[in-house]
């Protein structure tokens, strides 16, 4: 007689169709591509990552071509998809499975998560697609899905709700055909068991069975009980003017956007007008006392994991005996879309209603 796992499993296996919801890097076994994939969709939409993916597939086919790229070249080809350490990690990754490795994917679960930048989520996923390994993939729409149906109230963000429901899932897992299962779960979570709009009565296969919805409380699971906290960081930017050239520094130091570009700033405990600004001592020591002011920004945001920055952009003419810092580098305007920068820089170089004209 069929348990509460085997009866999830049969549900689910007889819903899914590949077919029905076709990506690039699905039913393939080259671990490259799908290794690929897997770094790009962490903390990213499907929707986002497909056109990333793409790119990178076309400008580095092998691990090999990865490896090689200049980090600057890598690091503008993320530009948009956040979360940078990812980049980072993929390239050390890259060099490590072509130089060590010679070029040879680890084909072992542990193998796979002692490569940078991956966990257990990662490896698990990598391990069953490319290589058929029995381990199941932890992604927010296994949570969700398996939460809700076996109504699991134990808080997902505990260490006890996260070991529960990672035994669910082992339990539930076709351990003949993880990789296929891994995609179905996940494919379910995100097209029908949907954190809003869940198309239970619809297109659920399994809603006789689940628990959340014989109860009526669908959008109760999955429980967590930790609220983040955000961090609120105030930037602002000076784009130092010289006959047509700019100043722009790589942020080396540990924290965010590292590796990236900006332009010189000045960051304050609050918001701040740029009259107060002007006569801080920070100020006269980044910027001196020989400048003419063009134009300011409206205020810009951006939302990131732990923190909100808040930042305003001040374009300022210098005079061409201005050294700046030796950390800077001097480019011409059109230069600048050579480099990567943060999205909220590139919000305020693409927004047309400002004065400031780069290109």
């Amino acid at each position: 007689m069929p348990d509460k796992y085997d009866d999830f499993r049969v549900s689910l296996m007889g819903w899914y169709k590949p077919s029905d919801r076709p990506m690039p890097w699905k039913e393939i076994d080259n671990p490259y591509f799908i290794w690929l994939s897997e770094i790009i969709l962490q903390q990213t939409r499907v929707e986002q990552g497909k056109d990333y993916y793409l790119k990178f597939v076309e400008k580095y086919p092998t691990v090999f071509d990865l490896a090689k790229a200049p980090e600057d070249e890598l690091m503008k080809m993320w530009e948009g998809l956040g979360y940078y350490s990812r980049a980072r990690n993929l390239h050390a990754a890259a060099k490590h499975i072509a130089f060590e490795l010679d070029g040879k994917f680890p084909e072992t679960y542990e193998g796979i998560l002692s490569l940078k930048g991956v966990g257990p989520y990662t490896a698990a996923a990598i391990g069953s697609f490319a290589f058929g390994l029995p381990y199941a993939v932890l992604d927010g729409n296994v949570y969700r899905v398996l939460s809700r149906y076996y109504g699991i109230e134990t808080p997902t963000d505990s260490t006890e709700g996260k070991k529960e429901i990672a035994g669910i899932a082992e339990s539930v897992l076709d351990k003949e055909r993880p990789g296929k299962f891994n995609q179905a779960i996940m494919d379910f979570g995100a097209t029908v068991c949907k954190p809003k709009g869940a198309l239970c009565e619809t297109a659920c296969t399994m809603r006789q069975k689940c628990l959340a919805f014989k109860e009526k409380r669908v959008y109760e699971f999955p429980v967590r009980k930790k609220k983040l906290k955000k961090t609120l960081r105030f930037f602002h930017f000076f784009i130092l003017e010289d006959n047509g050239s700019v100043f722009i520094r790589k942020r080396t130091e540990k924290d965010i956007w590292q590796n990236l570009y900006d332009f010189p700033s000045l960051e304050t405990e609050k918001e701040t007008d740029f009259t107060a600004l002007e006569k801080s001592d920070a100020f006269k020591e980044l910027v001196g006392g020989d400048y003419n002011i063009k134009t300011h920004s409206q205020s810009y945001k951006q939302e990131l994991t732990h923190r909100t920055v808040i930042a305003r952009f001040h374009e300022l003419e210098v005079s061409s005996n201005f050294a700046g810092n030796d950390n800077w580098t001097k480019v011409e305007r059109k230069e600048i879309r050579n480099f990567a920068f943060p999205k909220i820089i590139d919000r305020y170089l693409n927004d047309k209603s400002l004065y400031l004209k780069l290109f």
